[in-house]
């Protein structure tokens, strides 16, 4: 009897009930794109930047300008002098004065032997008056003549060309400002001899009125870069103040080293706030190349072997694997096997086991 009552229990205890359906709130999967600003450190250079030198040897005679000065275009900013390229003009004046006296010396031998080979044809008109070797040689006399002035001339022209080029080096004892901009850094003084084997550099002239901000913008941002879009900015000189500058040259290429792209902004500095060498913050616009998934940060289950969310599978709850991404407000992004329109827990946990029956709660 005992154990029939034993059988009897056992029998009451095998028998399962069926599972209860989990009551859990739903929401679903949003597809839209990532659209966030990240802080990056840059760096402003000047738009335009030269050190000047002497092309020609010489020594300073005046320096015009200082570091700090404004300069235009084509201001003279230092004079040089060289007294010995004086000496150097007037002996190729004397040497094109010498060229040109034998080119009048040739052309009035050549006029003569063209006046002897003139008469002598004449005479040779008159049967037996003249040899025809005489013809010949008066001929021959008149090419070489010609020979002498050809030489003559080419030399007068070398000589002109030469007392010219000197001449025109005078003009590199004038230095001017190529382009409008500011003197950085005065390297020279007056009576310093300067040119091209002495010269450590006369000024530097950088243009601040247009600037390039330098970005490096990390390899996982650059698929978002859109060239002539804003970017603001700032600067430590200036916490309170927020400056912007349009995206004007991608380099389509990174730095080894670093793996970033140094992507440039053209920035107007109309009131001279910004300064070469500044390290600006930028808020760099991050853009994905197409719609991402995402979810309430409350879907996302993360254990100690996966990170899954629960999705509403014909009623039942399935464990979807997923990588998380760039959070937004109370959403994060997601990536796994999931489709925008997709049912998933809002407020998910690993005690909802995989394959419980879900109900959706009324709201």
């Amino acid at each position: 009897m005992m154990r029939l009552r034993l059988l009897i229990v056992t029998g009451i205890v095998a028998v399962s009930a069926p599972a209860r359906a989990q009551s859990s709130d739903l929401v679903p999967v949003v597809s839209k794109p990532v659209s966030r600003t990240a802080d990056l450190p840059a760096e402003i250079w000047p738009y335009l930047s030269v050190s000047l030198h002497a092309k020609v040897p010489g020594f300073v005679e005046r320096v015009l300008v200082d570091r700090g000065s404004v300069v235009k275009e084509g201001e003279l900013l230092i004079n040089l002098t060289a007294p010995e390229m004086d000496a150097q003009i007037a002996e190729a004046e004397s040497k094109v004065q010498a060229a040109d006296a034998d080119r009048l010396q040739a052309e009035a031998q050549l006029a003569a032997a063209q006046s002897t080979s003139e008469r002598t044809q004449e005479a040779a008109k008159t049967p037996g008056a003249i040899a025809g070797n005489d013809l010949v040689l008066a001929q021959k006399q008149v090419d070489a003549a010609q020979a002498v002035v050809n030489s003559r001339q080419k030399a007068t022209s070398a000589a002109q060309s030469a007392a010219n080029a000197l001449k025109v080096m005078l003009v590199y004892l004038k230095i001017t400002a190529p382009f409008d901009g500011v003197v950085t850094e005065r390297l020279v003084h007056p009576g310093a001899l300067v040119g091209p084997a002495a010269d450590p550099g006369l000024l530097v002239i950088q243009q601040v009125s247009r600037l390039r901000v330098v970005v490096p913008v990390p390899e996982e941002d650059v698929g978002g870069i859109m060239r002539g879009a804003s970017v603001e900015f700032s600067v430590p000189a200036h916490p309170h103040r927020t400056y912007s500058g349009k995206i004007a040259r991608i380099p389509e290429a990174l730095d080894q080293k670093t793996r970033t792209m140094p992507v440039e902004l053209d920035v107007m500095n109309r009131d001279g706030t910004l300064a070469p060498g500044m390290y600006p913050s930028v808020k760099w616009p991050v853009r994905g190349q197409g719609a991402e998934m995402w979810v309430p940060r409350t879907s996302v289950v993360t254990t100690t072997e996966r990170t899954f969310v629960i999705r509403d599978r014909a009623g039942r709850a399935e464990w979807v694997d997923v990588k998380k991404g760039v959070s937004e407000g109370d959403l994060v992004e997601v990536l796994g096997n999931l489709k925008a329109g997709d049912m998933v827990v809002r407020r998910a946990n690993d005690e909802l086991r995989e394959g419980t029956a879900l109900q959706a709660r009324a709201k």
